[in-house]
């Protein structure tokens, strides 16, 4: 349910997913963001509570949402052990667009076409309200992260390192 601040929310299919939930949220414009930093900026919150959906390919037909805050980036080695796999891949922007429903930059786990599991750093245990993608350009969601994990059923683990370490790639 929107929270009493947002009367009107912008239709996106995220937001339809999300009217008549117990998931309290608000929308808000996002403008064209070109770095975490930025977007951080607009929405007036540190770079820590940008949520970047990312969708992972662990097979054929098979992915999932990896929810990581600006800041940080996926430790592959920790998700492959998670998730008890040896091979996992980004799919490129069609292909993540034809398992989601959403271009990529609006990518959010609310309205996707397929409801894929979701996984979610641990940092976000404890992050407060966080920003993440409203399912259009220009729109966010900004939400409790306790209320996000509890309502989306999030595998929550240590899954992130910051975002200035080695990159091992997602292989």
């Amino acid at each position: 349910m929107p929270d009493d601040a947002t009367a009107s929310d912008p239709d996106t299919p995220a937001t339809r997913a999300l009217a008549g939930t117990t998931l309290r949220y608000e929308t808000r414009s996002s403008g064209s963001p070109r770095s975490v930093e930025e977007a951080a900026a607009i929405q007036g919150v540190p770079v820590s509570s940008i949520l970047r959906t990312i969708v992972v390919r662990r097979g054929a037909d098979d992915y999932l949402f990896v929810l990581v805050p600006g800041g940080r980036r996926i430790h592959w080695p920790r998700l492959r052990a998670l998730l008890g796999v040896s091979r996992m891949s980004l799919p490129d922007a069609e292909e993540a667009r034809a398992a989601t429903g959403y271009e990529r930059g609006t990518i959010t786990p609310f309205g996707a076409a397929v409801a894929w599991p979701i996984v979610a750093d641990a940092t976000l245990r404890d992050a407060g309200r966080v920003v993440l993608g409203g399912g259009r350009r220009g729109v966010t969601l900004h939400v409790d992260a306790a209320e996000l994990l509890a309502f989306t059923g999030a595998t929550v683990a240590d899954i992130s390192e910051p975002a200035s370490m080695p990159d091992a790639g997602p292989r």
